[in-house]
């Protein structure tokens, strides 16, 4: 399928999840309180998706709701505190997690990002690099699958092919640990590593969990 063909059928896939549509609703109306350039909803709540869909899994559990921001003109985490609390009192029962980009460079000892999708570019695995936004809050089903709008650095064909790409911007012992931690090769056991440096007996560590 081509890119544009994967981009549609992610987007019907979103459309017809109703939790990730109320979350991403909720954020909307957030956004237009608190004023979150480039906001986005990323990582595990697009990924995840896609992953159980293509393993046939019933839809898993929400385990966090990345929402992440562009705002260079006021890097304060208090102001994602704030924004987090406007969320957890919309639906106190999601996962959430907020971070304003513009400052994240200096925990991860980057040059300063220029956007959220760059931001994204340094990802430790390319696959996690995607996310999703509203423009304008949909009042049809059609309607929302129309203002989804998908991030995706490096595209989404490793995504939907079941890899786990290595980010060469990230050390590759970054990569391996968050596999590890993360558990992702016993919980989507179709999953492939992308990455020829990793060792076949390291992939059956990981799998095996040990």
């Amino acid at each position: 399928m081509t890119e544009i063909e994967l981009s549609e059928r992610l987007r019907s896939w979103l459309s017809q999840d109703n939790e990730r549509m109320r979350a991403l609703e909720l954020v909307l109306q957030c956004a237009q309180v608190h004023s979150m350039p480039q906001w986005c909803i990323a990582a595990g709540f697009v990924r995840n998706l896609v992953w159980d869909k293509l393993h046939g899994f019933d839809r898993q559990p929400l385990n966090d709701i990345d929402l992440i921001y562009y705002c260079p003109l006021d890097t304060r985490p208090e102001r994602d505190r704030a924004i987090e609390a406007y969320l957890r009192a919309g639906a106190p029962e999601l996962p959430w997690s907020v971070k304003n980009q513009a400052r994240m460079h200096i925990k991860n000892q980057d040059n300063p990002y220029q956007s959220t999708q760059d931001a994204m570019c340094y990802w430790p695995e390319q696959e996690t690099a995607v996310a999703v936004y509203f423009e304008h809050m949909p009042n049809t089903v059609s309607s929302a699958v129309d203002n989804l709008h998908l991030i995706a650095p490096f595209g989404l064909t490793s995504l939907f092919a079941l890899q786990l790409t290595h980010n060469p911007k990230r050390a590759l012992a970054v990569f391996e640990q968050r596999i590890a931690a993360k558990n992702w090769l016993k919980q989507y056991p179709r999953l492939t590593l992308a990455d020829e440096a990793i060792s076949s007996i390291c992939v059956r560590a990981l799998r095996s969990g040990f």
